[in-house]
Order: C-alpha cells, then structure tokens, then sequence
C-alpha cells in the first residue's frame, strides 16, 4: 500500500521518506531494517535482537518478515539468483 510517498512492504515493514530518510523501517519505529539484518548475519540470537532494540518494537514476528523480503530480493522462487549482477566496466 502506498500512501503519500509511504509504501507498506508488509505488515512490519514500511518505506516513508519523513523517517530516516526513506530507508526501510519497522512500522512504528526509526530502526532500521538493514540494522536489524546485520544483527541477524551476525548470528545474535532473535531473542536478543527483540530486547536490543527495544522489546515489543522489533518482534520476531518483524524479524522473520525482513528475512523473507531480503530472501525474495535475492532469489527467484526456483531458488536461482533473482537480479544477476551487471558485468563490470
């Protein structure tokens, strides 16, 4: 759903450009979501990412969704690259 320049990427995730300049968000939040990825590619338990920022703001419910679009971004449903990367100049 898109709203005056917000677009709702799913139930947790939103893109506002009046929030942290556009970057994805957690609806209701400023915490970033590519913040929340890296702690996740850091191997920090969902439990503890939950409580680091900030308990009932992130849930895991939040995080498992921003795993799934990261993993769409990346892939077609055949499980094959999604986007090849451009040849390099």
């Amino acid at each position: 759903m898109r709203t005056s320049g917000r677009t709702e990427l799913g139930q947790f995730i939103v893109a506002d450009p009046r929030i942290r300049r556009g970057k994805l968000t957690f609806k209701g939040t400023r915490v970033i979501v590519a913040d929340v990825l890296a702690d996740v590619e850091q191997g920090l338990s969902w439990d503890f990412i939950c409580y680091r920022w900030g308990g009932d703001r992130v849930t895991k419910g939040a995080i498992a969704e921003a795993v799934q679009l990261a993993r769409r971004a990346l892939l077609s449903p055949d499980g094959r690259l999604a986007h090849p990367p451009a040849a390099a100049a």
